[in-house]
């Protein structure tokens, strides 16, 4: 072998011992890379990760409110439609109200005609009051003429068929003074421990008012909340009838979220453990805040329209989801509004446990009061219609003032009587 062929062959020889500390020193650094990387992560893991549990499977959810209507009508005006903005008490739907009015005005005119015979019930208490007095002095003077009769009989001045004469006129005068009390007796038990506008008959009557002027102001029907408009079906000159749904209203300042966890991944949550959303909407550059304020009572297999049969032969276990209900922020709500089906990514922190779940669950209350002023109005109109017919004079006050002032007449008359 030549000299240039053993220089070459001496050079070439330590490469191998080069490359195999090469390998080793990068193997080394590799292990090195995963063992501090797995360090990291547990330390994340029993310091961050393991207090916090996520799902995509969220969505936006919220209160539908359906508009339908409570009597039966045409309708002639809609004044809504779909995606508009309707305030809370903006009227929605108009229908009809030709019959209503027609049964609103007979129910008003027979009110303000039982008024007018119940304030007759009250004015006749004093005419039998009056007739009474006139009785009592008939019967005071038919005494009296028996009296002198009798105090002359001996003397045989006056006859025995004029003394038998003057004891039937005595006897016809009781008999009518008793017919007179038992008149009175009989309508005072129509008025006794009453006014005319707390009469039976008279509250009978207002009731049909009342009920008459409900059913006319329901032709017009309210938005009961402040919402967005959907799902709108109702037609100009549609017949409808009580519980047709008409359109619906979504109030969209108070939507929650419902987050379908894993069945496993429920053993640490708990009631009001704060929650970070993220909307695909808007991505993940807005975050919400929000904390749970409740459970499902059930996962959605079993509310589901068919519900899984888990009792045959040919099972599969599939690990279940269970709805949990988040809220959101109103203010957070307001800056980035959300609708309904949308999207959402959930980071509920479960490191504090001292929450409960199903008992302490907050209770939420749903109301309004557009209907409210039905009542008011009829108790007004109804308050009208007695004035008008009662006149000066209505009341029990009224009837006890006038019933001392026909006694005070009764006994002038039978003074007045006896001195003639």
């Amino acid at each position: 072998m030549s000299d240039p062929q053993q220089n070459a062959a001496a050079a070439a020889a330590p490469a191998p011992k080069q490359s195999n500390g090469k390998r080793r020193a990068l193997m080394t650094l590799i292990v090195l890379v995963i063992i501090i990387a797995a360090i990291a992560y547990g330390l994340y893991y029993f310091l961050v990760a393991r207090f916090h549990e996520a799902t995509d499977d969220a969505y936006v959810n919220g209160n539908v409110v359906q508009i339908t209507p409570q009597v039966v009508g045409t309708v002639i005006s809609v004044n809504a439609d779909d995606t508009q903005t309707v305030k809370i008490g903006d009227p929605l739907v108009a229908l009809d109200p030709a019959d209503s009015k027609v049964a609103l005005e007979q129910a008003e005119a027979n009110l303000a005609q039982t008024v007018r015979q119940v304030r007759t019930f009250f004015v006749n208490n004093n005419q039998y009051e009056a007739q009474i007095a006139l009785r009592k002095s008939d019967l005071s003077r038919a005494q009296d003429d028996l009296k002198r009769r009798m105090q002359v009989a001996q003397t045989g001045a006056v006859s025995q068929e004029e003394i038998s004469h003057a004891r039937d006129a005595v006897r016809g005068a009781q008999a009518a003074l008793d017919a007179a009390e038992q008149e009175l007796a009989s309508n005072r038990s129509l008025t006794a421990n009453t006014t005319i506008a707390d009469h039976p008959n008279v509250l009978a009557a207002a009731a049909k008012v009342r009920d008459s002027y409900i059913n006319y102001a329901r032709n017009t029907l309210p938005a009961p909340v402040t919402g967005y408009v959907a799902k709108r079906s109702v037609q100009v000159g549609q017949r409808v009838s009580p519980g047709n749904p008409l359109m619906a209203i979504v109030p969209l300042n108070a939507v929650w979220v419902d987050a379908n966890f894993k069945e496993v991944q429920l053993k640490h949550m708990r009631i009001g453990q704060p929650v970070e959303l993220t909307a695909d909407l808007y991505g993940s550059s807005v975050v919400y805040h929000g904390k749970v304020i409740g459970f499902s009572a059930g996962t959605g297999s079993a509310f589901s329209l068919l519900p899984a049969q888990n009792a045959t032969g040919n099972w599969i276990k599939v690990v279940q989801r269970l709805p949990v209900r988040i809220e959101l922020d109103p203010k957070e709500l307001e800056a980035h509004p959300l609708r309904i089906g949308l999207s959402m990514n959930v980071d509920v922190t479960i490191k504090d446990e001292q929450g409960g779940q199903l008992g302490n669950a907050q209770n939420t209350v749903y109301q309004t009061n557009v209907f409210d002023n039905y009542g008011a109005q009829a108790d007004q109109e109804i308050a009208r219609i007695i004035q008008q017919n009662a006149g000066t004079g209505a009341g029990a006050g009224s009837s006890s003032q006038s019933t001392s002032s026909a006694h005070g007449r009764a006994t002038k008359s039978a003074s007045a009587a006896k001195l003639m």
